[in-house]
């Protein structure tokens, strides 16, 4: 039997040995290359699944003027695998890698108005969800571990997988699944093209884009480059009424307890610069693979609000005279530069005794925020001042080599075995200042709480600044496994297990800090999934064991006073990784050439699980917070455990069978829930939502060289609770359209309006002061806050050559 392989990784056609010389345009390869169009297993040196990509290179001119509607693609690949190609999504334009997942199934948002970044598959916080980019994990400089997909332009995409359980192949931080962007690379292109285009915003800003790409033969083997440059702008209202009590303790209560109201503008200004390139070659035995990318955002967030002590009145400060409504008056600017970029080598070599991967890779991750914040108090006999700057400096670099060996064992049978060795280093400087400055030094004492001695370490971009938090962590990670892999008749099969060691260091670089920590841990994943042909639809089962290992800000020691409510906050350095067991069950169901229906049910039993608890004295009671009695120290840990679970349907097909062959739908739904107890009792996870849909279509008209398109998207209401504060989140709906125009097969026009119904996002805050208030309801603020953005037009040119 012949197995024909897709490197992930790459995003690289799988290629028999000897088929194809590297360079040759598709219509001069032998016939018998449609073969790989039959890829039956996971690329064993990746960390994504494989799918039925391996086709002929698509020539720069097929990107460009799309004749046929994109839909869901297949996976033979035994584990349960979603496949979309940039034909599913980028006629709608997506600017980023997390405004094209907005279109597949069970992903939510918990962002701003028009705007993608963290993830959250099966609506979990995004740091259940592995991100992968050419099927590698990638560094983040997020808390949580989470990577925003906002920072990966969708121009640069060539598909985006759903891997729904694990494999022993990848590591195993993904217990809501894994999500892989494939980049595109020199086998994924035949030829250049140009993009340019322009964003229209209703506040009259217009922000351009462009790009560049190119894939051919270099050197005997073939390359590829693309450079892309994004305007970003996101312009937002927002309304916030404040409450001194809630409609649960008092009717009455937007009368009787109106506490204020705060108008804000918030707008989100930036540029992101990407680029990408690789190179490979091969031959009979041996392919070698160079792939490197790199993604810069500029980007300000510049926010003005003012406050007011009546629902709907605007005037002068309340101390004038007459008097006015006005209480504050508030700037606040952030800006931020992050960088991230990697390089991954690949080597692959077929023995007589089977094949040897090899894979080696380094990324790198900065982000850089500098903010300030200045308030003017007019609430007061006289106007106080307050100004407020801060500084986080985030590097996060992982080094990474993956060892691997495959050997046939014969009738359709393969074992493979593999070793896994990770660095990786993450540094973090916190620098705050605090200052009122009309009032004299010795009236400043508690508004300084946060301004520290810079100490004696290495000299920091904002020397005069005081230092809250300067830490260090190292992360060694030794992972071995093996997996058997096959298929007899109509099933495919795959079962392995991985065991991961994970060694971290946690060291406080500030002056009086901890010092360092040390924290080791190991874990067993075995995994297994099956799929069985039954006609023409296909049954998939799956099982595996994965693991969250803890936040960055949660082993991180130190104490941080009144962060939750009035509340302390402790780190804890010994926090060991929550671990799932895990089930999918889907079945899928094939129409017509393209066409597809599935339908997937999952489960997940979470143990270990981190929550906040009271630190105890000597004495086991209690110990007192910074803000005095009735106030506590809380800090992370290890305990309880929580279900995960729900269905996900999804189909995409044309309307053929009804004589509409022009014409294809699409459409998806996640039904979510979940179950977890916390210090007041049972809840979903965090901010999951309980819904989520998708559904459009799309018309092509052949005769005039056009096409049209439209979707709808909707996610349901989601809640969190932590101590002091609950969070009732809650989305508008969606609708974005498209129209294209085709001239020739080299150049197309395509103009699309997004976020049409004006997207909302409304949220409910409880707020709380103490562990015990909260218990009792006993409310310190209740807020009704309201998030507004307008319409997005976009149009965009692309001409191949």
């Amino acid at each position: 039997m012949i197995r024909i392989r897709l490197f992930a990784g790459s995003a690289a056609v799988a290629l028999a040995a000897g088929l194809v010389a590297p360079g040759l345009a598709a219509e001069e390869r032998p016939a018998n290359l449609a073969v790989t169009a039959q890829a039956t297993s996971i690329a064993p040196d990746t960390d994504q699944a494989a799918d039925e990509q391996g086709g002929p290179i698509q020539t720069a001119k097929e990107i460009v003027v799309q004749g046929a509607i994109g839909f869901r693609n297949r996976s033979d690949a035994a584990e349960p695998v979603l496949v979309y190609d940039e034909e599913y999504f980028q006629r709608f334009e997506p600017l980023t890698a997390g405004d094209a997942l907005k279109r597949v199934p069970g992903v939510t948002f918990l962002s701003d108005v028009i705007e993608s970044d963290g993830a959250r598959l099966r609506g979990l916080d995004p740091g259940y969800t592995q991100i992968l980019i050419n099927g590698e994990r990638v560094p983040g400089g997020n808390a949580d571990r989470s990577f925003f997909l906002d920072r990966i332009p969708a121009e640069l995409i060539e598909r985006v997988e759903i891997v729904r359980s694990a494999s022993a192949r990848r590591t195993g931080d993904a217990v809501a699944g894994s999500l892989n962007i494939v980049l595109r690379d020199g086998l994924t292109l035949d030829g250049g093209y140009i993009r340019g285009g322009a964003l229209f915003f209703d506040d009259g800003e217009v922000k351009p884009s462009g790009g560049f790409y190119y894939g051919g033969a270099l050197a005997g083997g073939r390359v590829l480059i693309g450079a892309n440059i994004q305007g970003r702008y996101n312009p937002k209202e927002k309304l916030s009424l404040r409450y001194g009590d809630s409609p649960e303790n008092n009717p009455n209560f937007a009368t009787d307890d109106f506490d204020n109201r705060e108008d804000q503008t918030d707008v989100r200004d930036g540029t992101d610069y990407a680029f990408n390139a690789s190179w490979a070659i091969e031959n009979e035995t041996t392919r070698f693979e160079l792939l490197g990318n790199f993604v810069r955002t500029e980007r300000t967030e510049d926010e003005r609000s003012f406050e007011y002590n009546d629902p709907v009145a605007v005037s002068g400060p309340v101390r004038t005279t007459p008097p006015g409504n006005l209480l504050t008056d508030n700037a606040n600017v952030n800006d931020i530069t992050t960088e991230s970029w990697s390089v991954l080598g690949k080597l692959s070599h077929e023995w007589g005794f089977g094949e040897s991967k090899l894979r080696v890779g380094f990324s790198r991750f900065d982000d850089l925020q500098d903010e300030f914040e200045y308030e003017v108090d007019f609430d007061r006999s006289a106007p106080r001042f307050t100004g407020d700057l801060t500084l986080r400096d985030t590097r996060d670099d992982e080094f990474f080599i993956n060892l691997e060996q495959e050997f046939d064992l014969g009738e359709g049978l393969e074992l493979a075995i593999g070793g896994f060795l990770q660095n990786k280093d993450r540094d973090f400087l916190l620098q705050e200042v605090r200052s009122r400055f009309n009032l004299p030094v010795s009236a400043r004492d508690g508004y300084d709480q946060f301004t520290r001695n810079p100490g004696e370490f290495a000299p920091t971009p904002f020397p005069a600044l005081g230092v809250s938090a300067f830490n260090r962590i190292e992360e060694d990670r030794r992972d071995l496994y093996a997996l058997i892999e096959g298929e007899t008749g109509n099933i495919t099969f795959e079962a392995g297990i991985r065991w991961e060691n994970t060694d971290a260091t946690i060291t406080d670089l500030q002056v009086g800090g901890a010092g360092t920590i040390r924290n080791e841990y190991d874990a067993f994943l075995p995994s297994a999934s099956v799929k069985i042909a039954v006609g023409v639809g296909r049954i998939t089962l799956s099982g595996a064991r994965t693991l969250r290992r803890p936040r960055f800000d949660f082993i991180t020691p130190g104490l941080l006073e009144a962060e939750l409510g009035d509340n302390d906050f402790l780190g804890n350095p010994l926090l060991k990784p929550e671990t799932s067991w895990g089930a999918d069950l889907g079945y899928e169901h094939k129409i017509g050439r393209n066409g597809v229906v599935g339908v997937n049910v999952f489960y997940r039993d979470v143990s270990n699980l981190v929550e906040l608890a009271t630190v105890l004295g000597p004495n086991g009671q209690p110990l007192e917070g910074s803000e005095g009695p009735g106030t506590f120290i809380y800090s992370p840990r290890n305990t309880g455990d929580g279900e995960v679970y729900g269905i996900e349907f999804d189909a995409s097909f044309s309307l053929a069978f009804l004589g509409l062959p022009n014409t294809g739908v699409f459409g998806n739904l996640a039904l979510l829930d979940s179950t977890i107890r916390d210090e007041f009792g049972k809840r979903q996870f965090n901010d999951q939502s309980e819904y989520v849909y998708n559904f459009g279509a799309i018309q092509n008209l052949p005769d005039f060289g056009a096409a049209l398109g439209v979707t709808y998207r909707k996610q349901g209401e989601a809640f969190g609770r932590v101590i002091g504060e609950e969070v009732f989140t809650r989305y508008g709906a969606d609708l974005e359209v498209f129209i294209e125009k085709r001239f020739g097969d080299s150049f197309t026009i395509r103009a699309v309006g997004s976020n049409l119904l004006d997207g909302t996002k409304d949220e409910v805050f409880n707020k709380f002061n103490t562990l015990a208030d909260q218990r009792n309801r006993d409310f310190d603020e209740y807020e009704l806050e309201t998030e507004r953005a307008g319409p997005v037009f976009q149009v965009v040119a692309r001409y191949a050559f």
